[in-house]
Formats: C-alpha cells, sequence, structure tokens
C-alpha cells in the first residue's frame, strides 16, 4: 500500500514508518519540518514530503491511507477531523494513534460519511484502545467482563515525545469521569497509584489518567469497573508529577509549550537513570476468574508497541468501512503475529477469584443467605444503598470516641450507602450517613478477618450462627501496640436477611466502660446501575 504518515518523524511515527516499510509497503514520511522529514525518510529508505494538518491537504489523494501519528489529539482546535474529512473525500483511509478520550469517541460522528465513501476511518489505532481492546476481547472469551484494568510502563531511557508528555501533564490534577462499580464517579489524573507484574516478575508502578478505554469499554464490553494507568519508570518522575497534579487541584497551572519544554528538559536529564524496559498489562475479572496478559519490551522496544496495531491492521487486505474508535479494529492474535520481529515476551495468567469473605469463612460462607453471601462477592466496586436508624451513647467518653472514628449522629431515620472497593490488600469500605462518611479497609490476616480504622486495626472473629453473620471483635492494636482485652470496643454486630432483604445491626460499646459507643441498624440492597454512555 501507498501509506502517508503524518508525524512520521516523531517518536511513534518513526518506529510505524520503519515497521511498514519492513513490510513492503511504500511509505512516505510527512510532517511541518521537511528537514526532520527528509533525516528520517533517509534512514528508513523511504519518501518524504512537507504537509501541515492546518494548510494544503492535496497531497493526500496521491495514497491510499494516511495515518496521524503526530498529536497531541486533545488541542486539534475548533476542527479536530479536518484531516480525517479530507482523506475520505479523496477516497482515502484515514487511521490515528489517539489516545485522547474525546477524539477517539468523537470520530463516530464521521461514519455515515466514511460509509457512504467506502472508507475505512478508525482513532486510536494505538496501545489504547487497539491493542488493550484486543486483549480485553481474548482474555474474556464468552464472559462478561466485571473488571477490565489496564497499565502502560514505559521504560525510562525510552525517548519521550512531546505531545505525549502535554497530553499527560494537561490531564495532571484535572478531574476526569472513571466508570466504577456500574456509575460514573469523578476521580483526578495521575491519581490512585497501583503496582503491576510484568512478564519476568517486574514490578511498576502507574496511575491514574484518561484514555479512551474509559470512556468506551464500559458500553461495550459491559463492564462494571473500568481503570487505566500510566507509570514512568523512576520515583522521583512518578511522585514528582504528583506533586504537580496537586498543585493543578488548586491552582490553574496551564500547560502550554514552554512548560512542556521545562519538563521535557527535566526529563532528559534524568535519561540515563533507569532501563530501556517497558510493558503493558491487561487484566479482565471474571466472575469466577482473574485472567491477564502482559507483555514486557526489551532494549528499548516499548516505543514500537503503540505501531502495532497499525502495523497489523495494514497487514490485512481489506480494511474495514466507516468510522469509529478502534475498540476490536485487530485481534490479539494478530497483535501479537505483529510483535514478532521485536524484542518482546509476552505473558498469560489465569486465577481464581478470591473474595477476602469466602477466604475467611471456607465452608461456612455457603451456610449464608444468597442476599448476605451476594453482598460479600465483590469483585471491583459494589454499592449498597438502603435506609438506617443510628443511636448514639451519651456522655464524654462515648462522644470521643465517635469524633475519633467519624461515626455518625443520632437520627431515627436516614439514606445509607456503602461502597465495597477491592484494593491489592483486601477491601475498603465507605459507609455514607447523609451527608456524614466513615471508611474501613478489611484485609485477611493469620488470624483471620482485619479491619482498619486509621491507626487503629481490630481483628475480628467472623462467625456464621443460625444462617446470621456475626462480628465479634477478638484483639486489636494501635500502629506497632497491642491492646489489652479491657481496651478493646464490645461489637455485637449482625448481617441477616429479613423480609427478603438483607439487613444489618450493628451495636459497638466503648472500651474501658463498656457504655454504648454507636448503633446503626437497617437494610441495603444493590443500587440500580448508571448508563455507560453517558460519563
Amino acid at each position: 500500500m501507498k501509506i502517508l504518515v503524518l508525524g512520521g518523524y516523531g517518536v511513534f511515527g518513526a518506529r510505524l514508518a520503519r515497521l511498514l516499510v519492513a513490510d513492503g509497503h511504500e511509505v512516505c514520511v510527512a510532517g511541518r519540518n521537511l528537514e526532520a522529514a527528509w533525516s528520517c525518510a533517509a534512514d528508513l529508505g523511504c519518501r518524504a514530503i512537507r504537509l501541515d494538518r492546518a494548510g494544503s491537504l492535496d497531497a493526500l489523494a496521491a495514497y491510499e491511507v494516511v495515518v496521524d501519528a503526530a498529536g497531541p489529539f486533545h488541542a486539534y482546535g475548533d476542527d479536530p477531523y479536518r484531516l480525517a474529512h479530507a482523506a475520505i473525500a479523496v477516497g482515502v483511509h484515514y487511521l490515528d494513534l489517539s489516545d485522547n478520550a474525546d477524539f477517539c469517541a468523537g470520530i463516530s460522528a464521521l461514519d455515515a460519511e466514511a460509509q457512504d465513501a467506502g472508507i475505512c476511518v478508525l482513532s486510536g489505532l494505538s496501545s489504547v484502545p487497539a491493542l488493550s481492546s484486543a486483549a480485553v476481547h481474548d482474555l474474556a472469551g464468552d464472559a462478561v467482563p466485571v473488571v477490565i484494568d489496564t497499565a502502560i510502563l514505559p521504560g525510562n531511557r525510552a525517548p519521550r515525545g512531546l505531545s505525549v508528555m502535554q497530553s499527560i501533564l494537561s490531564q495532571a490534577g484535572r478531574p476526569m469521569p472513571v466508570w466504577s462499580g456500574s456509575r460514573w464517579e469523578r476521580a483526578f489524573g495521575w491519581s490512585k497509584p497501583a503496582r503491576f507484574t510484568l512478564p519476568g516478575g517486574l514490578v511498576r508502578q502507574a496511575w491514574q489518567i484518561e484514555v479512551p478505554d474509559q470512556r468506551l469499554f464500559p458500553a461495550h464490553f459491559g463492564a462494571q469497573t473500568v481503570r487505566f494507568r500510566a507509570g514512568l519508570e523512576l520515583a522521583v518522575m512518578r511522585y514528582g508529577l504528583a506533586l504537580f497534579a496537586g498543585l493543578r487541584r488548586v491552582v490553574p497551572i496551564p500547560v502550554n509549550r514552554p512548560v512542556v519544554q521545562v519538563f521535557k528538559v527535566l526529563a532528559d536529564l534524568l535519561a540515563p537513570f533507569g532501563s530501556g524496559r517497558g510493558g503493558m498489562s491487561v487484566s479482565v475479572t471474571t466472575r469466577h476468574e482473574h485472567r491477564s496478559w502482559s507483555l514486557l519490551a526489551e532494549d528499548g522496544d516499548g516505543p514500537f508497541i503503540p505501531a502495532v496495531a497499525a502495523r497489523a491492521l495494514l497487514r490485512r487486505s481489506d480494511l474495514p468501512v466507516g468510522a469509529g474508535p478502534a475498540i476490536e479494529a485487530i485481534t490479539l492474535a494478530e497483535a501479537e503475529a505483529a510483535m514478532t520481529d521485536l524484542r518482546v515476551v509476552t505473558e498469560r495468567s489465569v486465577a481464581p477469584t478470591s473474595p477476602i469473605f469466602p477466604r475467611v469463612l471456607g465452608p461456612d460462607f455457603d451456610a449464608l443467605p444468597e442476599a448476605v453471601k451476594e453482598t460479600h462477592l465483590t469483585l471491583g466496586t459494589s454499592r449498597l444503598a438502603g435506609r438506617c436508624e443510628v443511636q448514639r451513647g451519651a456522655g464524654v467518653w462515648p462522644h470521643l470516641l465517635c469524633a475519633i472514628f467519624r461515626f455518625p449522629t443520632a437520627t431515627p431515620d436516614i439514606e445509607v450507602d456503602v461502597i465495597k472497593t477491592v484494593t491489592s490488600h483486601g477491601e475498603t469500605w465507605l459507609r455514607r450517613f447523609g451527608s456524614s462518611t466513615f471508611r474501613s479497609h478489611l484485609s485477611v490476616g493469620p488470624e483471620g478477618m482485619r479491619e482498619k480504622f486509621g491507626p487503629f486495626m481490630f481483628s475480628i472473629g467472623l462467625e456464621v450462627r443460625d444462617g446470621e453473620l456475626h462480628y465479634p471483635v477478638t484483639a486489636g492494636r494501635v500502629g506497632p501496640i497491642h491492646l489489652p482485652h479491657r481496651l478493646l470496643p464490645v461489637s455485637i454486630a449482625r448481617e441477616f436477611v429479613a423480609e427478603g432483604k438483607f439487613h444489618f445491626d450493628v451495636k459497638i460499646l466503648a472500651p474501658v466502660t463498656k457504655q454504648l459507643l454507636v448503633r446503626y441498624r437497617g437494610y441495603l440492597a444493590a443500587e440500580a446501575p448508571g448508563d455507560p454512555r453517558r460519563p
């Protein structure tokens, strides 16, 4: 094919051009800087022209396919699809490597135009959403994924393009929609770090940013939770960007070209450190299994990965007609075949899901009523809502402890919500009573269930009696200091089914005095899911 690569001398464009030349395509490198285009073309043994996206696009007619590998796609102005419209007008297939959610989703508006012209128009033919969606489809099989979790983890010695840096910096500290527990929530760019394991046991940390996956996967795959994170190998860079994100949450620092250039200079100073090893991780959690696919690129081949999806698609004899995001535009088998000449290894794993309550209770968990069991089978995020009554103990001591633990105030009837989120260590429970909230973290220890409130950690002797789940406190500590028995609170807490509904009755007595601290009792039911199409 005759293929024009716009931005073909950039970090990813140059690598895509190299792969396409290797596959025997007739490639032309294009961009605003003709000298850079010629230099890249001379190295690859292909042609070069000057082409400005904002200028004349008459040159497109000489090619069969145009690939936009330039960006940053979020900054394409008032007519972001000018290049795609021009390609359709002259009967040229249009592909791009966009990782911007709005740009990628919005290209569907060109579908009728592309269909009428018999042209392929795909946005996001890159690591996301093309490669990530191919992996999700392959991992899920016939099952509906409950949780989709993806991360991209480049090595520090990989070259950094200004467009990619501007895209990430512009998101840092800014609000973004995330689909969590079948509801849209607001999160912030470069937040909520997590660790991922790549082939060979390499562990990297990644932070939440917005890509098309979070916007498009909920409706397409039917998942309850969709997460995406990106990483930086060096801790000084990760936490430095986290500091910048924190500042942008309170101060509207602009991300313009001079700011990006400053970050580029700082990043280049750190370029000799770290490694050229980078990777990608995609995992799917179904009702019964956690399935993952990961890759590790060695010796600096990581920057080729965003070009693999376009290479795989252009190996086909026919391209799909119509316009839309590149979700499942290729298969994972096609992507892996397009990486065979790269220094890349891939790895798959499958493990049974292991929610913490069945793990602690063992066979006794099956003795619980279904309505109770369902509340303790969280795989990503689950949401329960209902109503309850709250009582508070009288006196200075109960009042002080309730303030420390942020227990709700007394009320005869109030709305209550419980959001349970699976973490790498267990589950976080956020309880909301009207406008009042308190949070605890549950995990599994050698002695069984543990529940942590700030610096306080309590051991819970979970037990099933007469079809009810009970939560007695058996031990506790503050930091490393173990509490004597008389300093432990008394927990008279149970979960049960009444009138076909899940009910709870939690009564806590204060340490030492054994006065009533707080008691809240009521019912909960699963919240109805939101609309995955509308963040």
